[in-house]
C-alpha cells in the first residue's frame, strides 16, 4: 500500500506548475501570458499565486536544480523528460519554498502516474538524505552567461547570477516630484531621483497611501528614465510608442506634454487607460500596428520603447533567461530596425526621439543607433546629462545610457536598460 494518497491536499496547484514549466521551456510562453491558461482550474487565488511561485522560483534556480539531479542519477535525463520537470517542481519547493518534503513528493508522484515513479522519489529521497541545498547565488544557464560576458564581462554576469538571488525592490513614480520627501515619509522609502521612491517590500500595492488618489505608480527607476529626458513638454505633442501599460505616458502627461499613447494591444490599452483614470492625467490612446499607422502631422517629440527581448528585466521575468536566444534577438532587432526607419519621418526639425529597450543585448540597443546614426545625417546623438540621472548611473562616452544589474548594488539595482536621445537635424 503506497504511503502516499492518490490526491494530495496541493496537487491542483503542482499539475499546474508543471503544466506552466511545459508552456514557457517547450513552447516559449512567456510566464504571465502562460499562466493563465495553466490555472484554469485553480479557483483559490492563493493556489495561483502559489503555481507562479513554484515555476518563478525553478527557472531562477534551474541550472543548479540540474546539477543536484544529475548527480544523483545513473544515467542523465533528458533536457525535457517528464521525470526532470517533476524533480525541479519538488526540489525548489523544499530548497526554497520550505515546503516540508513529504508534501512536496507525495505531490510530485501523481505528476508521473503511468512513468517513473520509482526514479522520481528514489533521486528525491537520495538528495534530502544527503541534505541537498542550492547555491546562495544562483547561476545563469551557460549559454546566457557566455553572451553576456561576451558583451559586458565577467563581472556582470556575477552581479546578474547575484540580482537572482535577491527579490528586487519596489520603484514608484510620482505624479509630483515636487513632493518626493512627503511620499518617502508616508511610505517609509528611499528617493534615488526627484519623483521616485523605492520601497524595500512590496506588500499590497494597491492598500498602500496614495495608491487610490493617483499620486503615484509603479514602474522601476529604469524605465522611468526615458521619459525623463524629454523635460517639459509645455503643451508640445509627443508620441509615446508601445506605450502600455502607461508609466511613461503618466510620466509625459505630467510634464505638461499633449501624450499620444499607441499600442497594438487593446487589453493593456484598457490597462492604461485605468491608470489614467486613477491619476487623473490625460493622454490620447489609439490602439494599432505601429508599421501601419502614422500620424496626422509631424510632431514634436516620439518616445519610442521598441519591443524587445526583455531580458534586461529577468529578475522579476526569469523566463526570459530560458526563452530568448539569439533567434529571437536577431528577429526583434531586425523589427526595432524596421521600427525606427518608419517613425524617423515623423518628427518635426529640430524634434527628439528616444529610443528605449528593456534589453541587455547590444543588438538591442548600441548597435541600432550606430545604424541609424551610419545610415542617415538625419539624426544627431544628443547626449544624456548627468543631472538627468541617479548618482551612480553615468551616460556612456558617445552619449546613450547603458543600465546594467551591476550598477546601484548597494541601493538595491535597477533592471537593464538602453536609451538614447537623438535630436532631428533637417
Amino acid at each position: 500500500m503506497s504511503l502516499y494518497p492518490a490526491h494530495p491536499a496541493g496537487l491542483p496547484a503542482r499539475r499546474a506548475a508543471l503544466k506552466l514549466l511545459d508552456a514557457i521551456l517547450r513552447r516559449g510562453e512567456p510566464l504571465e501570458l502562460a499562466l493563465h491558461g495553466a490555472t484554469q482550474g485553480l479557483a483559490d487565488r492563493a493556489d495561483k499565486a502559489f503555481t507562479h511561485a513554484i515555476v518563478a522560483e525553478v527557472l531562477r534556480h534551474m541550472p543548479d536544480l540540474d546539477a543536484l539531479i544529475d548527480g544523483a542519477t545513473r544515467r542523465v535525463l533528458p533536457p525535457d523528460a517528464k521525470a526532470r520537470a517533476v524533480l525541479r517542481l519538488a526540489l525548489v519547493q523544499v530548497l526554497v519554498l520550505k515546503t516540508p518534503p513529504h508534501a512536496a513528493i507525495s505531490t510530485a508522484l501523481p505528476l508521473v502516474d503511468g512513468g517513473p515513479r520509482k526514479l522520481v522519489h528514489g533521486v528525491f529521497g537520495t538528495l534530502m538524505r544527503a541534505g541537498a541545498s542550492l547555491p546562495e547565488i544562483p547561476s545563469l544557464l551557460p549559454e546566457v552567461a557566455v553572451r553576456w560576458q561576451e558583451q559586458w564581462g565577467a563581472d556582470m554576469v556575477q552581479a546578474a547570477q547575484e540580482a537572482l538571488a535577491a527579490s528586487p525592490a519596489i520603484d514608484l513614480t510620482l505624479k509630483d516630484s515636487l513632493e518626493t520627501d512627503l511620499w518617502c515619509e508616508r511610505l517609509g522609502g528611499t528617493s534615488l531621483l526627484p519623483g521616485h521612491v523605492r520601497l524595500a517590500q512590496s506588500g499590497d500595492i494597491a492598500s498602500l497611501p496614495g495608491f487610490a488618489d493617483g499620486a503615484w505608480w509603479v514602474q522601476d527607476l529604469a524605465a522611468s528614465l526615458p521619459a525623463r529626458l524629454f523635460g517639459q513638454g509645455d503643451g508640445r505633442h509627443v508620441l509615446d510608442l508601445c506605450a502600455a501599460p502607461g508609466g511613461k505616458t503618466m510620466q509625459l502627461a505630467a510634464h505638461g506634454w499633449r501624450v499620444t499613447s499607441v499600442d497594438q494591444s487593446q487589453k493593456r490599452l484598457v490597462r492604461l487607460d485605468e491608470n489614467l483614470a486613477r491619476t487623473g492625467l490625460s493622454a490620447t490612446t489609439v490602439q494599432a500596428d505601429l508599421r501601419q499607422w502614422q500620424p496626422e502631422a509631424p510632431v514634436d517629440a516620439i518616445l519610442l520603447d521598441a519591443p524587445c527581448t526583455a531580458t534586461g528585466i529577468f529578475r522579476r521575468h526569469p523566463d526570459v533567461l530560458h526563452r530568448i536566444g539569439e533567434r529571437q534577438i536577431a528577429e526583434l532587432a531586425e523589427l526595432q530596425q524596421s521600427l525606427l526607419d518608419r517613425v524617423a519621418d515623423w518628427l518635426k526639425p529640430g524634434g527628439v526621439l528616444v529610443f528605449a529597450t528593456c534589453s541587455l543585448e547590444q543588438a538591442e540597443g548600441e548597435r541600432q543607433i550606430e545604424r541609424l546614426l551610419t545610415a542617415s545625417d538625419a539624426f544627431a546623438l544628443d547626449p544624456v546629462e548627468a543631472e538627468i540621472l541617479p548618482a551612480g548611473i553615468v551616460s556612456a562616452a558617445e552619449g546613450w545610457v547603458r543600465t546594467l544589474p551591476s550598477m546601484l548594488a548597494e541601493q538595491g539595482r535597477l533592471d537593464g536598460f538602453f536609451i538614447a536621445r537623438l535630436k532631428k537635424t533637417e
